[in-house]
Order: C-alpha cells, then sequence, then structure tokens
C-alpha cells in the first residue's frame, strides 16, 4: 500500500495538535495547514467532513535529497492528512518509500526510509 493511515478518538483540532508537537519534538516543521473544508466554503462548495493537509519539512533532509536529485522536488512537502470518516479522526500520508521507488536510486530509497519511519513515528506518537 503507498499510504498509511491510523485512526485516533481525537477531536481533529485536537489530533493536529498533537501532530504538530509530535513534528516539532522529530525536528519537522508545519510549513502550511491547508483547511480543504473551509476553503471550498469560501468558494461556495460544501465538504460534509472536515479534511486538513499539513504541508512538512525538515530543511537538513530536504537539502540532502534535493542534492541527490531534483526532481524529488515534486514530492516535497511531505503531506500528512488529518479528515474524519465516519465518526473516526484520521491521520496519513502518503508513504515517502513509495514515492521515492518512482525515482529508481539505491540511496534515495535508505533516505527514505529513515524519513518515513521518523514520520510514522511522530503520527503514531500523535495518536
Amino acid at each position: 500500500m503507498w499510504i498509511n493511515t491510523v485512526s485516533t478518538g481525537k477531536t481533529i483540532s485536537d489530533a493536529i495538535d498533537a501532530l504538530e508537537s509530535s513534528l516539532q519534538q522529530g525536528k519537522f516543521g508545519v510549513l502550511w495547514k491547508f483547511d480543504i473544508k473551509d476553503k471550498l466554503a469560501e468558494k461556495g462548495f460544501q465538504l460534509d467532513e472536515e479534511f486538513v493537509v499539513l504541508e512538512v519539512c525538515n530543511p537538513k533532509e530536504a537539502e540532502r535529497v534535493l542534492k541527490e536529485n531534483k526532481l524529488v522536488g515534486y514530492f516535497l512537502p511531505y503531506k500528512i492528512v488529518v479528515y474524519k470518516d465516519a465518526e473516526q479522526t484520521k491521520i496519513g500520508l502518503p508513504k515517502p518509500t513509495a514515492l521515492i521507488s518512482m525515482l529508481d536510486e539505491p540511496a534515495l530509497q535508505e533516505i527514505a526510509v529513515d524519513i518515513e519511519r521518523r514520520l510514522l513515528s511522530c503520527i503514531d506518537k500523535s495518536v
């Protein structure tokens, strides 16, 4: 599977707060929080459930992978989604290893394994 998703009993807001704290401890910063439901409402469209995308980056790792291959920029920043699905809050991300595998570069794959492990740990700690 190219994604990893976990469930939590927390509200969207509490899950995002816990995730941001965990990411900060893991040396990842949240560059942007995109509330899709609110943005669609601004444009006159309605989404019934909350759906928030966090764009996440670790500058040191971004520099490292971009020096290896600039095409990695297509995958940056990392996206972590937090949304409601049938009364449960879900937190998930596309796996960095799945994205990097498209480039077929073993050195990058090793880096992606480490980054993925760290991001999943941050998610697990926030649940």
